[in-house]
């Protein structure tokens, strides 16, 4: 039997999991340096068994699912326990700061730096899930410096997860989440702040939220322990992308302040466009 090592047993780490066993017939050795998790993750039946890095060797996968200020660190381990034809994957939200980071491993060739585009506001064993990848895009990046039959395999696994595939470059990458991703996140962190600051009533929130505040703030959720390391190191990127909508929301201000009728409903309906993208 295929056997792989979750590294990181969380949402994302969890939910490869169930997948890797259900879609894939894999066995799931995990790692965690949580504890608690890793025995939460074993009870739930995520897992097949708790191991260390040493078991890396002999598993044909690896999935680094950490926060990604340490996945350098968890990546340079993981990758130092690489059999030969073990796949090493993380799943950063950020691409950049990870490809370098293990650009001069001798064992670069094993590792296809990766980032499913899925995920929900909730942490930790108890929120994967199954079907968290469908229809969804995996991206693939520095795939020329991986081994070839690897990152075929790779493919074919995210293919097996009923996965749309994405090649770019770690630069195009970060730049991309940082608009689509990040930044959704930021605005709906400052929306639940903003709210909460203004709306002393709890209760109001509760009885007056509708379905159009609750699916905007639904980001608002999610866990500062990831999204903090994501925001700080994509800084760049997140920074433009602010500056951007910091830039829209005062002028879309100015013309709510001055009344500008047909110039709120022209903004508006350009801003529909949207709805020919994401069908």
């Amino acid at each position: 039997m295929k056997t792989a090592v979750i590294i990181g047993l969380g949402l994302i780490g969890g939910s490869m999991a169930l997948e890797l066993r259900k879609r894939c017939g894999y066995q799931i050795w995990g790692i965690d340096t949580n504890a608690e998790n890793a025995q939460k993750a074993l009870a739930l039946n995520i897992i097949d068994k708790i191991v260390n890095y040493n078991h890396i060797t002999n598993a044909d996968m690896a999935i680094v699912a950490v926060p990604v200020d340490i996945i350098p660190k968890v990546l340079q381990k993981a990758l130092d326990y690489a059999g030969e034809q073990t796949i090493i994957m993380d799943m950063g939200s950020v691409k950049g700061s990870v490809c370098k980071s293990v650009e001069n491993h001798p064992n670069r060739k094993n590792f296809v730096a990766s980032h499913p585009m899925a995920g929900t506001e909730f942490s930790g064993p108890e929120a994967a899930i199954y079907n968290l990848f469908d229809h969804k895009v995996m991206v693939f990046c520095e795939t020329e410096k991986s081994d070839k039959h690897l990152v075929e395999k790779a493919i074919e696994f995210a293919q097996k997860l009923n996965m749309q595939i994405k090649i770019l470059s770690p630069e195009a990458h970060d730049r991309h989440t940082a608009y689509v991703s990040h930044l959704s996140h930021v605005s709906s962190f400052m929306l639940g702040k903003t709210v909460l600051e203004i709306e002393k009533d709890e209760q109001n929130i509760f009885d007056l939220a509708s379905t159009g505040f609750a699916s905007t703030v639904r980001l608002a959720k999610s866990d500062a322990a990831m999204w903090c390391p994501i925001f700080l190191e994509n800084r760049e990127n997140v920074l433009k992308s602010l500056d951007e909508y910091i830039r829209n929301l005062e002028e879309f201000r100015t013309l709510i302040q001055n009344q500008e009728d047909k110039k709120i409903r022209k903004t508006i309906k350009e801003i529909n466009y949207i709805k020919k993208i994401l069908k």
